[in-house]
């Protein structure tokens, strides 16, 4: 297969995206994970596409702008899509999947794949051939040098936090009470399990959790120590305001705690996270305290008395570069200054593309347009009216000053022709006119050339 290799670098989500759109368009890769020689301060196995915060793929619905990248992404045979729906847990309307069940599915794809050959090494430089970089909000020091050398511009990090996940045999049940939100129909009754509060409970809560120490950041992360608005921890949410988890996070709205037959003043829900229904995350609740005071102050939350915690919160560095100064919106590195064009494409976190999804498309983006390069054909460029178009023109074009990641959002589509009154049917009609515009740049095949 000379002259039809390409290199990607990163195990996770995108990464294995990546590799797998090229794989499956005849050219040979080369997928380099550095797991487990070299952990991460957040992954805790050697698998491929490890969930380390939620196990939520976001809401299914194509009135939801997560629905619709879904379903764009399915249309042209996302390994990271197929892989979540076969390993799928009830959660209502969300897709939410077993985490070990996903990675273990994505990791035999990818070995069984006769076109993708795994290697566990760690890239310091990036490579001179054609390549995709989705190495990740963890990338490791030595390679987010190199990405910053090849973007001319200093790292921009933020912090990312992950949240707890207690022992379903541990809850309170007394207290504690299996409910989605306003019902959504018997099929996702009970798919949540909650745990209620009262305004003198939450007050209390809140209290312990301001005064509860945290974990210190590292020197050089407390040198430039920016959260990522859409991931706050729970300490930082409560040290704005006092009220902002009840608005948040823990808002009870849609629920009534059946012991009372009222709305509770908050809310903490679970999400179940294994398919054996035995694990449940706390949704919502990233945080950077002390394990210790973790177990202290989450059991201040009734129903959580006694919970046995099987995986304390935590934060850890993400790295992200300026994408609108470094890439074009095929996500290939723009023409450099001395004039040469770099066979390079970024993918994942790196560029903004905000969730698993956001990155997992980044990573589908990435790998077809590498294999189209290696084919001699021109790069695939998705309209603005689609949701993986509208994302791709947000992070190759939006205002690099003070630039954020961003996820799926009906808010980046453009304007439909007609105004269509009510929201989830406005949001239909957008989503009728992307996968129609969609299915138009496919030209009638079930994914692109």
């Amino acid at each position: 297969m000379a002259g039809m290799e390409l290199i990607v670098i990163g195990g996770g989500l995108a990464g294995s995206e990546a590799a797998w759109q090229a794989a499956q368009r005849g050219v040979g890769v080369t997928l380099y994970e550095m797991r487990p020689g070299r952990p991460t301060p957040a992954h805790q196995t050697d698998r491929l596409a490890e969930l380390v915060c939620s196990n939520s793929f976001g809401a299914r619905s194509q009135d939801h702008a997560m629905g619709l990248l879904k379903e764009e992404m399915r249309r042209l045979g996302s390994l990271i899509v197929a892989c979540a729906e076969a390993t799928a847990l009830p959660a209502g309307e969300a897709l939410a999947v077993d985490r070990e069940r996903f990675s273990q599915a994505v990791t035999g794809r990818i070995l069984d794949h006769p076109n993708i050959q795994l290697r566990r090494e760690e890239i310091t430089r990036l490579p001179e051939g054609p390549a995709v970089v989705a190495s990740g909000p963890l990338t490791s020091d030595a390679l987010a040098a190199e990405l910053a050398r090849l973007a001319g511009q200093d790292n921009l990090y933020f912090f990312d936090a992950m949240a707890p996940i207690v022992e379903a045999g541990s809850l309170n049940m007394e207290v504690a009470f299996r409910a989605s939100r306003y019902g959504h129909g018997q099929q996702f009754d009970g798919d949540y399990i909650n745990c209620p509060m009262s305004e003198e409970e939450y007050g209390r809560f809140v209290d312990a959790l301001l005064a509860a120490p945290v974990i210190p950041l590292r020197d050089f992360e407390a040198s430039d120590r920016r959260f990522f608005e859409a991931c706050l921890p729970v300490e930082v949410l409560a040290r704005r305001d006092r009220a902002a988890l009840s608005f948040g996070p823990l808002r009870p709205v849609g629920l009534t705690d059946p012991r009372t037959g009222r709305r509770p003043h908050a809310v903490v829900q679970l999400r179940q996270d294994n398919r054996a229904a035995t694990l449940y995350n706390m949704v919502g609740f990233q945080t950077n305290l002390r394990w210790s005071a973790q177990k202290e102050v989450f059991r201040l939350i009734p129903g959580l008395e006694r919970a046995e915690f099987v995986r304390f919160g935590q934060m850890h560095r993400n790295t992200f570069v300026c994408s609108p100064l470094l890439l074009d919106a095929t996500l290939r590195v723009r023409a450099q200054p001395d004039g040469s064009s770099p066979a390079s494409w970024l993918a994942g976190q790196l560029t903004g593309t905000e969730g698993y999804i956001g990155s997992a498309m980044s990573g589908l983006v990435a790998g077809l347009n590498a294999a189209r390069f290696l084919h001699n054909r021109p790069p695939l460029a998705f309209p603005p009216t689609t949701m993986i178009g509208a994302l791709l023109q947000y992070v190759s074009a939006a205002d690099p000053h003070g630039f954020q990641p961003m996820k799926a959002a009906f808010g980046l589509l453009p304007p439909l022709e007609r105004q269509v009154s009510g929201r989830r049917d406005r949001h239909l009609a957008y989503a009728r006119r992307a996968l129609a515009d969609l299915e138009a740049l496919l030209g009638g095949r079930n994914e692109p050339p």
